[in-house]
């Protein structure tokens, strides 16, 4: 899920880049691209050039699949709130757009992972 929505986010993603900032070993980062190519919900565009460039882009299955997955990561953080699970920090450092902020800043807030551009802006606003 944070694989096709930092591609959806930043439109394509490159296999170090995107490995040096999430939370994965190399092994398994490489196992679920081949996995989400294979689905034909990303497709791997290989470039000839000096060194090898790769990038990663969301297929229109890919695309049409965001939504649901908007749907779903927002009810189990909630789930995991309502239910005094520990969410941790992490679930929300590549999920900083408006639509989570809009549905989720009361949690975000509450634990104290208020993502700094919203954050700025709420102490802009007083509401912290």
């Amino acid at each position: 899920m944070t694989i096709l929505h930092e591609i959806y986010t930043y439109g394509s993603i490159r296999f170090n880049q995107t490995l040096k900032i999430l939370p994965i070993s190399e092994k398994v980062f490489s196992q679920q691209l081949k996995e989400l190519v294979e689905a034909g919900l990303i497709r791997r565009i290989s470039y000839d050039t000096v060194p090898p460039k790769v990038e990663y882009v969301l297929t229109p299955s890919g695309e049409q699949l965001i939504p649901a997955l908007d749907i779903l990561y927002i009810w189990s953080i909630r789930q995991m709130h309502d239910r005094r699970i520990p969410i941790d920090a992490d679930a929300f450092v590549v999920h900083k757009s408006e639509k989570y902020v809009d549905a989720l800043g009361d949690i975000m807030r509450e634990n104290n992972f208020w993502p700094g551009r919203e954050r700025r802006r709420g102490v802009e606003q007083g509401e912290e």
